[in-house]
C-alpha cells in the first residue's frame, strides 16, 4: 500500500497544498509565459482562464481537475491553437511531464487512504439479482419496490451516486418482507403437477368481440370463430352457442377465434381464465395458425371498400406471423414473455417462463395493425384487394407451477426441515418445538449464505433479538423468522460493499466480479474459492472470469451495461409522433426487435472476441424480418433475430446505425445533429464536449419543413463560443441526419403542412399519411482535421483510420462500470497498458473484458 513517505518531499508539497498556496513549478511558469499568456493572462482571460495567476495545488480537487484540463489541451495539440506559434516537442513534453507527476502522485496518495471507489450499496438491480439468487426465485419482482438509483459519469454503480435515505431503508424492509414471504410454502403436501387446457371459445376476452358494440363497430375491430379453416358465420351471429364445449371433444380441438389487427385497445383478447396461483415455474404451449380472411363485398351504388375484411370468408394462411406473448396484471402491466412464429399449419409453440402471482396471458399478433381514430375511416395497411392476413388462436395449455422440490429451495434455506402443519385460518404454519434454538440455527446458516464473506463469532447475536421480541410479544414463528432474515437483508453487510483501501481482499475480489459479470452476488463456486484465498492468483481469476463469461447470467451484465452506457432503457422513453411517423407509431414489435438487436449485436462482439472497431463498423447485423424490413435489406424470415451478413454497400453495420441507438438519439418528432454528435463523443469516442455557454438556446428543428436544421446550424456556429465546439459535435450528427427517429433510413425530411400535398401511405394506426416529404437530407460533412465525407459509410471509414479512441472509451466504460470509479487522470497508464496488450486482436472486446479484471484498477479498492 502507498503512503505519503513513499512520496519525494518536494513532490508531497505540491500534492497536499491547500489551494493558493503553491505557485506553479519554474518550468511550468516558464512554458505558460511563453506560450499560453497570451490568451489566458489577467488581461485577455479567455475561456474565463489565468493561467498566470493559476495556483498550482494538486491536493485540492477543483484545481487538480483544472489542470488535468491545461494538461490535456495541450496533449491534444488545441493548445496553443493552430493561429500561433508551436512549442518545440521537447518543451511540450517536459511541460507535460512536470505537470502530470505531481497530479498522478496527489491522486495515489488519496488512494492510499481511501481507494479509488467510493464505498457503495448495492443498486436496484444488483440488490433484485442477490435476493432472487439467494431465494431461488427468479421471479422476483423486487426492484419495483425501491426508488431509482442515481447516476454518476453515466452508470447506478458508483457510491457518490447511491445515496442510503430513511426512505430507501423503509422501501429495503418493504421489498426484503415481500420477498421472504414470497418463497414460503403456502401448503403442506407437494402440489400436484398440473396442466391445463384454456380454450379461446371460453374466454370472454375473446369471444365478446365477436358481437358488435359502441366500441368496435368494425370487422377490424372484431374478432371470429373459426373451424379449422373454415369460418362460422352462425356462431358470430350468435345463432349457435360459441364452443360445442366438453360434449364433443374432437370439434372442440378444431374451434379458435380469429382477429386481423394487434392486440390493443378496444381489442385486447387474454386467456382471462389463467390467473397464475403462485409465482415461479410455468410451460406454455399456444395452439394457433395463420389465415387469410376475404376481402369485404361490394355493395351496390356505393364504393368499393375491399379492405375491410369479411370475417365469414376464411381460408389458409399465406404466410408465417409473428406472436408476441405477454403477461399482464390489469389494469395493463405487461411483461414480454417471449416471441414465435405461427404457420398456415396449425401447430403448437412452447415457451419456459417465470410467472408472478395474478399473472393472465395476453398473445399479440405483432405484426398487425391496430386501429386508430382520426380524420377519416381506417384503413389496415396489410389489406390487399384480395383479403388480408389473420391469425387464430385455439388454446393455451399451462403446465406448472413446476418444483422441483418441496418445500421449495427458498423455503429450505429460512426454516431447513421443520415440519409444516395446516393453519387454522388458511396457509401453514412452521412447527418448532425449540424456537429459541432453532431461531440461532437457522438464523447462522442463512447469514452464511446472505453474506459474501466469512460469518464472524456474535454476528447471529445482531439479529436474534428481532426474533425473540416477535415470539415474545406472541407472535408465530414464520413472522419471527422473517423479521429476522428480513434485518439481514438490510443489514449493512447485506446491501453494503465491503471494501478498503489497497488491494481487495478474496471475498471483495468475488463479489466485485460477480456484480460486474452477474449484476448479482457470488456463487457457491466464487465463494469456495476465496474461502481457500486463491481467487486472486491470475490464473484463477481468469478461469473464473472465463466461467462467468459462457453462463446465461453474463446477460445481466451485457444488458445492464448497455442500458447506461448506451441508454437502452430510455428506448421506450419516447413514442413516434403519430402523425410524422404514423408508420412507426404504437409498432412494439419493431421497438423491442431493436433493443434486442444492440443486445444481441454485443453479445455476439463479446462471444467472439470480435475486434472493438465493429462498435462502429461491422460486416454483419441481428436481424429478423422486422429489422430487414425496417432497414430495407434482403429479406429474412421470422421473429428470431440471428446474425445476417451485411450487403458490401450497405449502411448498417455498428451501433451508429443501429435502430435502437437512433431511437434513443431522438425525441421521436425530430432528430438533432447536436444531440447525436454529443451522443457519439461521450459513448463511443471518450471525448464529451464541454457543456454549452450559460443562457446558449437550444436549436430546435423545424417541422414545418422551412429551414433544416444543418441551416439552422450554420448561424449557430458563427457565434464563436460556439463554433470551437461545434466543429466537432456537428460532424457526427450531420452524418446521422440520413436515419430518422427509429432508425429508417431517409433522404428527405418530414414535415407537417396544410398546403403540401401528403405522402402517400397508411400509418400502422390505419390512418393515411398527413405528412408530406420536404427539404432534401444533406449527410455530408468535414472532420476537426478537414477530412471531408459525403455519407455515414465514408465518415465511419474516417472514424476508424484511427481505432485506438474507440477502444479505449470502451476500455474506460468497462473500468467504471465494474469498478464502481471512473478512470481517473493516474488510471490512464494502466489503461494504456491494457491496450498494448490486447492490440494484437485488435482490441478484441472478450479480450478487453479480460484485462479489466486482471488489472490492478479492478483488483484494488
Amino acid at each position: 500500500m502507498r503512503t505519503h513517505a513513499a512520496i519525494p518531499g518536494a513532490l508531497l508539497a505540491l500534492v497536499v497544498a491547500p489551494a493558493g498556496a503553491a505557485t506553479p513549478p519554474a518550468a511550468l511558469g516558464s512554458f505558460i509565459e511563453r506560450h499560453c499568456a497570451g490568451c489566458h493572462d489577467d488581461i485577455e482571460k479567455k475561456g474565463n482562464l489565468d493561467l498566470t495567476s493559476l495556483a498550482f495545488a494538486p491536493g485540492d480537487p477543483k484545481n487538480f481537475d483544472l489542470w488535468v484540463k491545461v494538461h490535456d489541451r495541450v496533449a491534444t495539440g488545441e493548445m496553443p491553437p493552430k493561429s500561433k506559434a508551436r512549442p518545440a516537442a521537447a518543451d511540450v513534453k517536459a511541460f507535460l511531464g512536470e505537470v502530470a507527476q505531481p497530479l498522478t502522485a496527489a491522486e495515489r496518495a488519496r488512494d492510499a487512504t481511501e481507494g479509488r471507489a467510493t464505498r457503495r450499496r448495492l443498486n436496484r438491480h444488483e440488490y433484485e439479482n442477490a435476493v432472487r439468487d439467494l431465494l431461488q426465485a427468479p421471479w422476483l419482482q423486487v426492484k419495483e419496490w425501491l426508488p431509482e438509483d442515481g447516476e454518476a459519469h453515466r452508470f447506478n454503480k458508483l457510491g457518490e451516486a447511491l445515496d442510503v435515505s430513511h426512505v430507501q431503508m423503509a422501501r429495503y424492509l418493504g421489498a426484503a418482507e415481500y420477498a421472504l414471504r414470497e418463497v414460503v410454502a403456502h401448503q403442506v403436501a407437494r402440489p400436484e403437477p398440473k396442466t391445463v387446457r384454456y380454450y379461446a371459445r371460453e374466454q370472454r376476452s375473446f369471444v365478446g368481440p365477436m358481437k358488435f358494440s359502441v366500441f368496435n363497430t368494425a370487422p377490424e375491430r372484431a374478432t371470429f370463430p373459426v373451424l379449422d379453416r373454415t369460418a362460422q358465420p352462425d356462431v358470430r351471429a350468435g345463432k349457435a352457442p360459441a364452443t360445442v364445449g366438453a360434449r364433443d371433444p374432437a370439434t372442440r380441438e378444431l374451434e379458435g377465434v380469429g382477429l386481423v389487427a394487434s392486440t390493443y385497445e378496444p381489442l385486447e383478447p387474454k386467456f382471462n381464465q389463467f390467473k397464475a396461483p403462485h409465482g415461479g415455474r410455468y410451460r406454455l404451449r399456444f395452439h394457433a395458425y395463420s389465415v387469410w380472411v376475404g376481402p369485404g363485398k361490394p355493395v351496390p351504388g356505393k364504393p368499393d371498400r375491399w379492405w375491410i375484411p369479411d370475417l365469414d370468408d376464411i381460408s389458409a394462411g399465406r404466410r408465417d406471423e409473428p406472436i408476441t406473448i405477454y403477461s399482464e396484471i390489469p389494469p395493463r402491466q405487461l411483461r414480454r414473455l417471449g416471441a414465435f412464429d405461427v404457420t398456415p399449419e396449425p401447430s403448437v409453440q412452447e415457451l419456459d417462463v417465470w410467472l408472478l402471482p395474478g399473472e393472465t396471458i395476453r398473445p399479440d399478433a405483432a405484426r398487425f395493425f391496430r386501429s386508430r381514430p382520426g380524420a377519416g375511416r381506417w384503413q389496415n395497411p396489410l389489406a390487399e384487394k384480395e383479403g388480408q392476413p389473420g391469425v387464430v388462436f385455439r388454446w393455451l395449455e399451462v403446465e406448472g407451477p413446476i418444483f422441483v422440490q418441496w418445500p421449495t429451495a427458498g423455503h429450505r434455506l429460512l426454516f431447513g426441515d421443520l415440519p409444516l402443519r395446516a393453519a387454522a385460518g388458511g396457509g401453514v404454519e412452521v412447527i418448532s418445538d425449540h424456537p429459541r434454538e432453532d431461531a440461532a440455527r437457522l438464523l447462522e446458516g442463512f447469514l452464511r449464505r446472505a453474506y459474501r464473506r466469512p460469518v464472524a463469532a456474535g454476528e447471529v447475536a445482531r439479529f436474534l433479538p428481532v426474533v425473540q421480541h416477535t415470539l415474545a410479544a406472541g407472535g408465530a414463528f414464520v413472522d419471527a423468522m422473517i423479521a429476522g432474515y428480513t434485518a439481514v437483508l438490510c443489514s449493512p453487510e447485506f446491501i453494503g460493499l465491503e471494501e478498503r483501501p489497497g488491494p481487495l481482499g478474496d471475498h471483495a475480489l468475488a463479489t466485485r466480479l460477480a456484480l460486474f459479470l452477474w449484476n448479482t452476488a457470488p456463487d457457491a463456486a466464487l465463494r469456495a474459492l476465496a474461502d481457500q484465498a486463491k481467487l486472486r492468483r491470475p490464473e484463477v481469476l481468469r478461469a473464473e472470469t472465463e466461467r462467468l463469461l459462457q453462463d446465461p447470467r453474463s446477460r445481466r451484465f451485457t444488458d445492464a451495461f448497455l442500458d447506461y452506457w448506451l441508454d437502452l432503457r430510455k428506448v421506450g422513453g419516447t413514442a413516434p409522433d403519430e402523425n410524422l411517423y404514423p408508420d412507426y407509431y404504437l409498432d412494439d414489435l419493431l421497438t423491442e426487435s431493436a433493443l434486442e438487436e444492440t443486445q444481441q449485436f454485443f453479445r455476439e462482439l463479446l462471444r467472439a472476441d470480435l475486434p472493438a472497431r465493429h462498435l462502429v463498423a461491422s460486416d454483419f447485423a441481428m436481424l429478423n424480418e422486422k429489422l430487414a424490413q425496417h432497414y430495407g435489406l434482403p429479406p429474412v424470415s421470422g421473429v428470431a433475430l440471428r446474425k445476417v451478413p451485411l450487403p458490401a454497400d450497405s449502411v448498417r453495420g455498428g451501433l451508429l446505425t443501429q435502430a435502437a441507438v437512433l431511437k434513443v438519439t431522438a425525441n421521436g418528432t425530430t432528430t438533432s445533429p447536436v444531440l447525436r454528435g454529443v451522443w457519439i463523443m461521450e459513448r463511443l469516442l471518450g471525448d464529451p464536449p464541454p457543456k454549452p455557454p450559460p443562457n446558449t438556446p437550444a436549436v430546435e428543428p423545424d417541422i414545418r419543413g422551412a429551414a433544416t436544421i444543418r441551416q439552422q446550424l450554420d448561424k449557430h456556429r458563427s457565434v464563436d463560443s460556439c463554433a470551437s465546439c461545434h466543429v466537432k459535435i456537428d460532424p457526427p450528427g450531420f452524418a446521422l441526419e440520413s436515419f430518422d427517429v427509429m432508425g429508417g433510413f431517409r433522404d428527405r425530411y418530414r414535415a407537417m403542412g396544410e398546403t403540401a400535398k401528403a405522402a402517400p401511405g397508411l400509418g400502422r394506426g390505419g390512418q393515411k399519411f398527413a405528412f408530406h416529404y420536404a427539404l432534401p437530407v444533406d449527410c455530408t460533412g468535414e472532420m476537426p482535421d478537414g477530412r471531408p465525407f459525403t455519407d455515414i459509410r465514408e465518415f465511419k471509414r474516417l472514424l476508424l483510420a484511427d481505432e485506438v479512441p474507440v477502444a479505449r472509451n470502451l476500455v474506460q466504460q468497462l473500468v467504471t462500470y465494474a469498478t464502481g470509479a471512473p478512470v481517473r487522470f493516474s488510471d490512464r497508464p494502466a489503461v494504456e497498458a491494457m491496450l498494448a496488450r490486447t492490440r494484437a486482436s485488435g482490441w478484441g472486446v472478450r479480450s478487453l473484458v479480460h484485462e479489466v479484471v486482471q488489472s490492478e484498477l479492478f483488483r484494488r479498492k
